[in-house]
């Protein structure tokens, strides 16, 4: 239902960001108003499954857009909004997001998505995952931030990455595919408490 209602909320935004005035067209900031419909308008998302965007590394956030565009990337809501955009303006959107300050953690206003027994300490397992995401996690030119974002996408993504399901890095299906479910879980827990 939470899913159906998500759909419902990003299909609606999509039609009326179409139906924009045409000076409100060429204006990014006016424009990304339909991202807050699931990705929030103060940077946290109104559900678990969705990604923190704001602050997130500008790289990575265009080469996500960019795959949602080509369809490297499969999600019917983000290459509809992704197709509304040029590739020159897809790098104006990741930019803008990349420019906002991260939010507060999205379990912070509901402490029931607050992981469960997140260790103080990197898992042995998540080593791997600091030559790109940096000592801390919070990302760099090669790589998103995972500190902060929710276990909820952390282990989805993991998941998918290891399922074969997401297909667009070629080193992450890998890694991911090396790890057992229980890593998988506990990397999750330990990245979304950061």
């Amino acid at each position: 239902m939470q899913k159906s209602l998500a759909a419902c909320v990003c299909g609606a935004l999509i039609v009326s960001a179409a139906a924009m005035p045409a000076r409100a067209a060429d204006d990014i900031q006016s424009r990304v108003q339909v991202c807050a419909g699931c990705h929030g308008q103060n940077g946290v998302p109104i559900n678990s499954a969705t990604p923190i965007i704001w602050g997130q590394e500008a790289n990575y956030l265009y080469k996500e857009l960019h795959d949602y565009h080509s369809g490297d990337r499969a999600n019917p809501f983000m290459a509809s909004v992704a197709t509304m955009f040029t590739l020159p303006e897809l790098r104006q959107v990741a930019d803008y997001f990349a420019a906002k300050q991260w939010p507060a953690p999205a379990h912070a206003g509901n402490p029931g998505e607050a992981p469960k027994q997140a260790s103080k300490q990197a898992p042995k397992s998540a080593e791997m995952c600091k030559a790109c995401h940096q000592p801390n996690f919070q990302g760099g030119a090669p790589a998103p931030r995972l500190a902060g974002l929710s276990y909820d996408y952390l282990l989805t993504s993991m998941n998918a990455f290891a399922d074969s399901r997401r297909t667009n890095n070629l080193d992450m299906p890998g890694f991911m595919k090396a790890l057992s479910e229980a890593d998988r879980e506990a990397i999750a827990r330990y990245l979304s408490a950061l």
